[in-house]
């Protein structure tokens, strides 16, 4: 009897065994959706990204990084960009305190006034339509 017992036994271990190895597994939790990218061409710019973008193109302009800009480092640099207009008169817009050099507070000013005169819904986004260079954006210097 105990041998039938023990018989018993094992053939319910290794049906038990057989079907737990052939049961489906469980389905895996869904990957995470992926985050959506994040592009500066998008409407709605902040006043935060704005001058990110402006003072990276700036500093840009520093080339014997000492953290401000003089009037020869912008002009070498609006000449190997080939910007429009004279830089010596953008440059005398951003020297607030015309000391010949423009340092991260007076860039900083003249962003956060250049944003205020783009904003003209004054909502503190710059929707596409109000950035220079939008197609619908009317014609004007940066």
């Amino acid at each position: 009897m105990i041998r039938l017992s023990i018989l018993v036994l094992a053939s319910s271990l290794q049906t038990a065994a057989a079907f737990a190895q052939t049961a489906a597994p469980a389905p895996a939790a869904p990957a995470p959706a992926p985050a959506p990218a994040v592009s500066t061409d998008m409407p709605g710019m902040t006043l935060a990204k704005f001058e990110a973008r402006r003072e990276k193109a700036f500093m840009a302009a520093d080339t014997d990084g000492d953290g401000k800009v003089s009037l020869a480092e912008w002009t070498a640099f609006q000449t190997k960009r080939s910007a429009k207009g004279d830089p010596a008169k953008s440059f005398a817009r951003m020297d607030a305190n015309k000391d010949g050099f423009v340092d991260k507070t007076e860039l900083d000013a003249f962003i956060a006034k250049r944003f205020a005169k783009l904003d003209k819904n004054g909502d503190g986004v710059l929707a596409a339509d109000e950035r220079p260079g939008h197609k619908t954006a009317p014609n004007q210097e940066q």
